[in-house]
C-alpha cells in the first residue's frame, strides 16, 4: 500500500521526467519519423507499383500488333525503371512470347531462362519454365525438355500443366503410350486446357494389342 501525499507524487513524476524525459522525448520523436517513414515508403512503393502497372499495359497493348523489336524494347525500358517489381519479370513472358511468334525460337528460349533465374518465387519459374519446354518440344529439343520439366515439375498446382507437356513430349518421341499415360495424368490433375489434352489423346493411334 502506498502512502504517498499529492504532493509527494508530484514530485515524484518531476524526478522521473527529469532523469527519463529526453529519452521519451527521443524515443517519441523517433517513432513518429519511423511511421513518416513507413509512411512515405508505402507512398513511394505504391507510386512505382502504378507507374510499372502503366507500363505494363502498355506493353500488353503493343503486344499483339508491333514487331518483335519494339516489344523486347518497351520490357527492356520496364525492367530498367521497375527492376524490382512483378510487371519486370512478367515483361520477359510478354517479350519471350513475341520472339516465337516472330520466329526467333532461339532468343524466345533464352527470354524465358532469364525468366527462370530471376524469378521471384517457384509458382513464376514453373509457368516460365512450361513455356520453356512446350517450345524446346516445337524445336524437337526431346532432351531439353525433358530436363526442363524435371527441373520444375514439384507444385501441385501445375502437376495438370506438366503432365501435359510430358505427353507432347511423348509424342515427339514416338512413344504414344507414355503420351496417352501423361495426358490421362494432365485430364486427372484438372488441366487448364483439358478440352485440347482431351483432343490430343483421342488423336493418338490406337494402343497396339
Amino acid at each position: 500500500m502506498s502512502y504517498e501525499t499529492d504532493e509527494e507524487k508530484v514530485e515524484a513524476i518531476k524526478k522521473w521526467w527529469k532523469e527519463n524525459g529526453l529519452s521519451v522525448v527521443a524515443g517519441t520523436v523517433l517513432g513518429l519519423g519511423a511511421i513518416s517513414g513507413w509512411q512515405a515508403w508505402i507512398d513511394y512503393h505504391q507510386s512505382v507499383a502504378g507507374e510499372a502497372s502503366s507500363a505494363f499495359e502498355q506493353l500488353l497493348s503493343s503486344a499483339p500488333t508491333e514487331k518483335s523489336e519494339v516489344i523486347v524494347k518497351q520490357a527492356a525500358a520496364l525492367t530498367d525503371d521497375f527492376g524490382s517489381t512483378t510487371y519486370a519479370k512478367l515483361s520477359g513472358l510478354v517479350t519471350a512470347k513475341a520472339l516465337y511468334q516472330a520466329g526467333d525460337a532461339a532468343a524466345a528460349m533464352t527470354a524465358l531462362q532469364d525468366v527462370i533465374a530471376d524469378a521471384p518465387d517457384p509458382a513464376f519459374a514453373s509457368i516460365a519454365a512450361l513455356r520453356l519446354a512446350r517450345i524446346q518440344v516445337a524445336e524437337n529439343q526431346f532432351d531439353a525438355a525433358a530436363a526442363t520439366i524435371a527441373a520444375h515439375d514439384h507444385s501441385p498446382a501445375f502437376a495438370g500443366e506438366f503432365a501435359a507437356v510430358r505427353g507432347d513430349l511423348a509424342v515427339g518421341r514416338g512413344d504414344f503410350a507414355a503420351a496417352r499415360a501423361a495426358y490421362e495424368q494432365a485430364l486427372a490433375q484438372d488441366c487448364g486446357l483439358a478440352p485440347l489434352v482431351r483432343l490430343k489423346r483421342d488423336n493418338l493411334p490406337p494402343a497396339r494389342s
